[in-house]
């Protein structure tokens, strides 16, 4: 899940489903793909709205409006989180339920991709209110979702407990417990371990193949993070153990700076007791944006789309641009980092290590039998590096950036299996 922004601050004039689409346009004349397959890639093959009526504390119904889109499901069921947000659009859905398609693929696990949001505000309800939602959403699109055909998991604003309320809801009408519904659940009914930390494991290991390839040594490497959530947080946290410098980090209330290096630990501790990292006492206050453009050597946007843009591109000080969150960076400050040499890990492969270990515990949920969290951490580091090095090849190959390299890999895979499976009728 990860750490939220004002959105005032992140406002760009293109529409974020638009951006996805841009994106395999782009892609489809690299990689030569068929104009009926490229047509096909191009829309989700299923969307579902919902009107969610939900008792409240005071006895009222409220009705909120709840999606589940399904892009693809060529190389098997589906696979997307589930976010609570006042501001979820149904475009937002579409575009990240397309880039769970390629993340899936390009880590190469047999998953299509989805997405699911309710535009609600999780902060103004209570528990009681949270679970009336979450169950009554949940049987509202029990129809598309399952283990063999669309499996959820946590997002922005849901927790391993919203998980656990959609397993539970599902089993009851299935008249026992399925607990491959969903992912990111707690360990106590099925969760995995390794989970929690998946997608800043993940965003780790790829950083290190980036600095290898650059020659550039992870010892003392300078790192600013934007967004403090499970991924951020997380982030600091394993990279700072890894012998990386945290030097500048933010979340929605602000931000701190230390170019000497945060204590990562002491940071944490002042989030948790306080709520935000604003005002910890061993740096100085920064801003969101002051984060973006901080001097460092990676740079880890871990908050929400589109923050950085044709505005800001030029400012960025960062020789790798690791994105946490999904979307980030939009298309035409891509082409300046591109020119400038910045290298972008895409979030499709910088931030699949959250999908990969959902895989995983999806494996483990189906077979029931649980692995120990080495043995997961391993498996993880190993499908992060092969798709790290599949997208640096191709990318090398084709002389493109990082992120046309992973969706000239991801794009390919999934076309591959749509040609090959062919339609019907």
């Amino acid at each position: 899940m990860a750490t939220m922004l004002d959105r005032s601050a992140v406002q760009s004039s293109q529409n974020v489903w638009e951006m996805a689409q841009q994106q395999l346009d782009d892609v489809a004349a690299l990689i030569h793909l068929n104009p009926s397959v490229h047509a096909y890639l191009r829309e989700p093959k299923r969307v579902l709205h919902v009107s969610i009526p939900v008792r409240m504390d005071n006895g009222t119904f409220a009705i909120f409006t709840g999606y589940r889109v399904q892009h693809n499901m060529s190389r098997g069921p589906a696979k997307g989180g589930i976010r609570f947000h006042p501001d979820v659009t149904l475009d937002e859905v579409k575009a990240l339920a397309m880039w769970m398609t390629w993340k899936c693929a390009l880590v190469n696990i047999p998953f299509g991709g989805a997405k699911g949001g309710v535009i609600c505000d999780p902060k103004a309800m209570s528990m009681q209110e949270l679970e009336n939602l979450t169950r009554r959403y949940t049987s509202e699109i029990s129809i598309v979702i399952g283990p063999e055909k669309d499996i959820p998991a946590p997002d922005v604003y849901t927790t391993p407990q919203i998980m656990a309320w959609i397993m539970d809801t599902f089993s009851m009408q299935q008249g026992y417990s399925v607990p491959g519904v969903v992912t990111g659940k707690p360990l106590s009914i099925g969760g995995s371990l390794g989970r929690d930390k998946a997608t800043a494991r993940g965003c780790l290991y790829v950083v290190e193949e980036a600095l290898r390839v650059l020659e550039m040594p992870p010892q003392g490497a300078r790192v600013a993070i934007q967004g403090f959530g499970n991924a951020g947080l997380h982030a600091a946290d394993l990279m700072a153990m890894r012998g990386f410098r945290i030097v500048a980090v933010s979340d929605t209330r602000g931000g701190v700076a230390n170019p000497k290096g945060l204590d990562v630990r002491g940071l944490i501790a002042h989030k948790s007791d306080t709520g935000s990292v604003a005002g910890f006492s061993g740096g100085e206050a920064i801003t969101n944006r002051d984060v973006l453009e901080c001097d460092c050597d990676v740079l880890v946007p871990a908050a929400l789309e589109k923050v950085i843009t044709g505005d800001n591109a030029g400012r960025i000080r960062a020789k790798i641009v690791a994105e946490a969150a999904n979307g980030p960076t939009l298309p035409e400050a891509d082409a300046i980092l591109h020119e400038r040499g910045v290298m972008v890990l895409p979030d499709i492969l910088a931030n699949a290590g959250g999908v990969t270990v959902s895989y995983f515990e999806w494996v483990q949920d189906l077979q029931e039998n649980f692995w120990e969290e080495e043995e997961i951490n391993d498996r993880l580091r190993r499908k992060m590096v092969r798709a790290f090095r599949d997208t640096y090849e191709l990318a090398s190959k084709r002389n493109v950036d990082m992120r046309r390299g992973a969706y000239a890999v991801a794009v390919s895979r999934v076309a591959e299996a749509t040609t090959v499976r062919g339609l019907y009728p």
